[in-house]
C-alpha cells in the first residue's frame, strides 16, 4: 500500500522529506496519523503528526524548521530526545527511533537508540505500529511489520509483542486498549484481553492523573457503556473505581429483586450521550446512583428501597472526584448538585404539582435545570416501552410548567431582593443571627408564592418580620 498521492497534497511532508534528505536520515510518519489515514477518520482542528527518524529527532526538527520561509516555533525536549514544531494547521513531533526497557516498579522506561523495527515493536498496539516512509527510494510506502492493516480490517486491538510484556512494561496501555476499542468500536484480541485481566493490579504504579485522562476519553465516546463493560470484565475498574463496581449485582428476597444498578447506570450514561457532549453531565449520569449500595434496604411490604441515596451520593461526590484526580471546582459542584436533585423532577410529574414545588426546583437547580431534566429523562430505562413513553410525556409537562413558572416568577438563580447590609442599615443593628432569619423568611415567602419576587413587597415583609422580632427601623429611606 502506498500513500504518495496523499502525502503530495500537503507541503509539510515534502519539507520533512527534504530535511531528512539533507541530513541523510531515514524518516517515517508513524502512529495515530497513519492509523486514522487508513481508517479514513477526518480529524477536526490541527493535525498531530509523529515523525520517527533513524537518528536525532531534535536535529531533524531543526532542519525542518529551516525549510519554512517564516519563523516556525520550535520546542525542544532534550530529556526525552524529542522536538515539536507548530504550524497553523499542524503540530509536528519528531523523535529518533528507540528501544525501551522497563523496571518492575516503574513505567518510566530506560531508552536507547534503536532501529525502526525496534521503535515500532515498543508501541502499544499493532494499529499504531505502522509507518509511512518519507525517503526518496520508498516515499509513501506503508511499512507494517506486525499486521496492523489486517487487524484494522478485523476491527481488532492487539499488541505487537507478547501482551504480558507490553502491559507489564507499561500498564497504562491496558486502559488505552479499552479506550481505542471504545473510540473505534473494535474488539480486543482474546490473548490481549486475557493479559489485561492478568495484569490489572499493575495499574497501582500509574498516577491517578494519567488514569483519569484515559477514563475521560472513554466517557466521551459515542457509547461509553461498551468501554465500561470492558473495564469491569477485565477487573481494571476494580483497581481505581470500587464504588462503581459495587453497583453491580442483583439481590433477591422472597422473590423480590432490584435491578442491576451497574448496568442501569451504563444505560443512563448512554442515554445522556444521545443529548449532550458535556463531560460532566456524563459524570453526573455515572454517579447519580452511586450511593445505592450504601442505602439498600429490604422491606417486606415494599421490597428493596434506596432511601436517601441522592443525598448520600451528593456527599460522596467530592471524595470520588478528589481520589480520581477530577477537578475540585465548579465542575465538581455541578455534578454534586445534579446527583442531589436527580429524583426531584420525578415527584413533579403529577398534574396537581404546585407552583411552589416548581419554584423550589428552579431555585435549587438554577442555570442547570435543563441539564437536570436531561439526566432525569435519561434515567428512564424501563424495558416497558409504554411506561417509558408515559414518563417522558410527563417530563414534557413538567418542563413546560417550569417554563411558565420561570417566566412568571423569575426565581432561577434569583438573588434575595433584600441584602444583609440593607437590613443592618434599616434597623441599626450589627451582624447577627436575626439578619439571616429575616432573609430566609423572605426567600421562603417568595418560593411559596406569598409575595412576588420584587424589592417593594420584600421590604414590606421585612418590616413585618422585624416588628415580630422586636426590631424598629431607624433609617429606611424610600426605595425606587
Amino acid at each position: 500500500m502506498n500513500f504518495k498521492s496523499h502525502l503530495d497534497q500537503f507541503e509539510v511532508f515534502a519539507k520533512v522529506a527534504q530535511a531528512a534528505a539533507n541530513l541523510g536520515v531515514e524518516t517515517y510518519v508513524v502512529g495515530g496519523y497513519v492509523r486514522d489515514l487508513i481508517l479514513d477518520r477526518e480529524k477536526k482542528g490541527p493535525k498531530d503528526i509523529d515523525f520517527t527518524c533513524v537518528g536525532s529527532g531534535i536535529e531533524l526538527a531543526k532542519e525542518v524548521a529551516k525549510q519554512f520561509d517564516e519563523h516556525v516555533p520550535l520546542s525542544v525536549f532534550k530529556n526525552f530526545g524529542t522536538a515539536m514544531l507548530k504550524l497553523e494547521d499542524w503540530e509536528l513531533e519528531f523523535v529518533g527511533a528507540r528501544k525501551e526497557s522497563y523496571r518492575a516498579d516503574s513505567r518510566k522506561p530506560v531508552v536507547e537508540t534503536g532501529t525502526l523495527q525496534e521503535d515500532l515493536e515498543r508501541r502499544d498496539f499493532t494499529i499504531n505500529a505502522m509507518a509511512i516512509a518519507l525517503n526518496a527510494g520508498n516515499f509513501g510506502e506503508l511499512l507494517d511489520p506486525f499486521d496492523g492493516l489486517k487487524d484494522i480490517s478485523k476491527k481488532l486491538i492487539r499488541t505487537p509483542l507478547e501482551p504480558n510484556i507490553t502491559f507489564s512494561d507499561d500498564p497504562l496501555r491496558m486502559l488505552r486498549a479499552v479506550r481505542f476499542a471504545s473510540q473505534l468500536n473494535f474488539d480486543i484480541d482474546a490473548d490481549t484481553f486475557y493479559a489485561i485481566s492478568q495484569n490489572a493490579s499493575r495499574l497501582e504504579i500509574i498516577s491517578g492523573e494519567r488514569i483519569i485522562v484515559e477514563l475521560n476519553k472513554i466517557i466521551q465516546v459515542e457509547k461509553p457503556s461498551y468501554g465500561f463493560k470492558l473495564l469491569f470484565a477485565s477487573k481494571i475498574l476494580h483497581q481505581f473505581f470500587p464504588e462503581m463496581v459495587e453497583l453491580q449485582g442483583v439481590d433477591s428476597v422472597d422473590d423480590k429483586s432490584h435491578k442491576d444498578n451497574f448496568y442501569h447506570t451504563l444505560q443512563v450514561l448512554d442515554n445522556v450521550c444521545q443529548t449532550s457532549d458535556d463531560l460532566y453531565l456524563r459524570w453526573a449520569a455515572i454517579l447519580h446512583d452511586i450511593a445505592k449500595p450504601a442505602t439498600k434496604r429490604f422491606n417486606k411490604k415494599v421490597g428493596w428501597t434506596f432511601h436517601g441515596h441522592e443525598d448520600k451520593g451528593a456527599r460522596m461526590v467530592p471524595g470520588i472526584f478528589r481520589r480520581l484526580k477530577l477537578p475540585m471546582d465548579e465542575r465538581m459542584k455541578y455534578v454534586q448538585k445534579l446527583v442531589k436533585l436527580h429524583l426531584r423532577p420525578i415527584a413533579l410529574v403529577k398534574d396537581e404539582v404546585t407552583d411552589s414545588a416548581l419554584r423550589r426546583l428552579l431555585f435549587e437547580a438554577g442555570e442547570d435545570i435543563d441539564d437536570l431534566m436531561k439526566l432525569c429523562r435519561a434515567d428512564v430505562t424501563s424495558k416497558n416501552n409504554r411506561k417509558v413513553k408515559r414518563y417522558l410525556e410527563n417530563f414534557d409537562k413538567v418542563a413546560q410548567k417550569l417554563v411558565e413558572v420561570e417566566e412568571k416568577d423569575q426565581v432561577r438563580n434569583f438573588q434575595p431582593p433584600i441584602s444583609g447590609e440593607e437590613i443592618m442599615e434599616t434597623f441599626g443593628i450589627n451582624p447577627s443571627k436575626v439578619i439571616g432569619e429575616i432573609k430566609e423568611e423572605i426567600k421562603e415567602a417568595i418560593l411559596e408564592g406569598k409575595i412576588h419576587n420584587n424589592a417593594a413587597e420584600a421590604r414590606e415583609l421585612m418590616l413585618e418580620i422585624a416588628k415580630s422580632k422586636g426590631l424598629e427601623y431607624q433609617n429606611y429611606p424610600p426605595k425606587s
